[in-house]
């Protein structure tokens, strides 16, 4: 069992279902710590120690000049540290050898299918995928064909960014990636939709700014081994909000984010939740397996729940915790002045067009 929640203490909380359902008129914004499965709810009291769970909990927390230094926008494109490394073993599977033996066999699975045609061949590349599938050949070869399907099917997702829509999810501050990681390592990213108008840009523009960011943390190794955790702020979503998010949407969102795109979700944590989300939820909720469910944990307005998984030194003092939070445009900014990063955005066809450079290279 992988430590499935973000823990200082190396505990693993086990959601056990109470017979009790909740009241439809009950205030979803009291809502305490329940997961995704029905309507029931999940205790998360009980907490069992496993011995063998040893991974991302056990890591040494960083010191004041490593938090000091976490505030700095950087992408880690080297090789991950020892005890990350460790983690992948652990937790992945991951060794030289199992490394060796499964990138010449997962790419002469590619050649031999056919199934699809990727753009790159070489071990970096192919790595992110046998890791998102724990090194299982057969389950990374469906993610990779998944992969080149969804950008197939929509081309327009992974065309040039517009410059405007990107500017104004920034500046609304509906998408938020922290310069600094979980106590665990991870990296974390905020969505605020009561911040984001419709009318300004549409769901698919949201869409294609995740899409952009996901292809940017896949870039660092310590990433495609930890996973991810995000945070959903639904404080303030109307109606409006939840008429917008179509099937449609919803279908490419779950396709993006379970089985078409090469990242572990470590844990989603929604926060302020209403009857609206409720609308919204009922769109996806068909559409997620139990695994992803059970990553999911429900908070309302209680924060403190939220600070069992993950601590008040690594979250923004809106959400009770203690950091600063960066614009948006910063991290553009950063993105575009890298050559490194932008020849391996061009290569999954991001191109940074001169009003691209134009419109980000300033200073607020």
């Amino acid at each position: 069992m992988s430590d499935e929640n973000e823990k200082a203490n190396g505990d693993v909380e086990v959601r056990i279902p109470t017979k009790n359902r909740r009241s439809p008129s009950s205030d979803e914004s009291d809502a305490g710590d329940r997961s995704a499965f029905g309507e029931d709810n999940f205790d998360v009291k009980k907490q069992v120690d496993l011995g063998l769970c040893k991974g991302a909990d056990d890591m040494p927390e960083l010191k004041d000049k490593e938090l000091e230094d976490d505030e700095q926008i950087t992408l880690e494109l080297c090789d991950p540290p020892p005890e990350v490394m460790e983690y992948a073993r652990r937790e992945l599977g991951e060794t030289e050898e199992v490394k060796c033996q499964t990138l010449q066999e997962f790419r002469d699975m590619i050649y031999e299918t056919g199934e699809c045609l990727p753009h790159r061949m070489d071990d970096d590349f192919l790595i992110r995928f046998l890791r998102a599938r724990k090194f299982n050949i057969k389950s990374a070869h469906k993610l990779i064909v998944n992969y080149y399907n969804f950008k197939e099917e929509h081309p327009e997702i992974h065309q040039q960014m517009n410059s405007t829509e990107m500017r104004y999810i920034g500046d609304d501050n509906v998408i938020t990636v922290p310069t600094y990681r979980t106590q665990c390592g991870r990296r974390l990213m905020i969505y605020r939709f009561g911040n984001w108008n419709p009318r300004k840009y549409p769901a698919e523009e949201l869409f294609k700014a995740t899409v952009g960011i996901l292809e940017l943390g896949i870039l660092e190794p310590r990433h495609q081994i930890m996973g991810g955790i995000a945070i959903f702020d639904l404080k303030d979503i109307s109606m409006t909000h939840a008429w917008s998010v179509t099937p449609q949407v919803a279908s490419m969102m779950l396709s993006l984010t379970v089985t078409a795109f090469p990242i572990r979700i470590h844990a989603l944590h929604i926060l302020n939740q209403s009857w609206v989300f409720d609308a919204i939820f009922a769109v996806f909720k068909p559409l997620l397996d139990a695994n992803m469910r059970n990553r999911i944990f429900f908070h309302g307005n209680n924060y403190e729940n939220l600070h069992k998984h993950i601590l008040p030194k690594y979250l923004p003092k809106m959400y009770g915790g203690v950091r600063d939070e960066i614009p948006y445009y910063k991290w553009l900014e950063f993105v575009i002045k890298d050559p490194k990063i932008v020849e391996q955005m061009s290569k999954m066809g991001y191109i940074v067009t001169d009003e691209i450079r134009d419109s980000f290279t300033f200073t607020k």
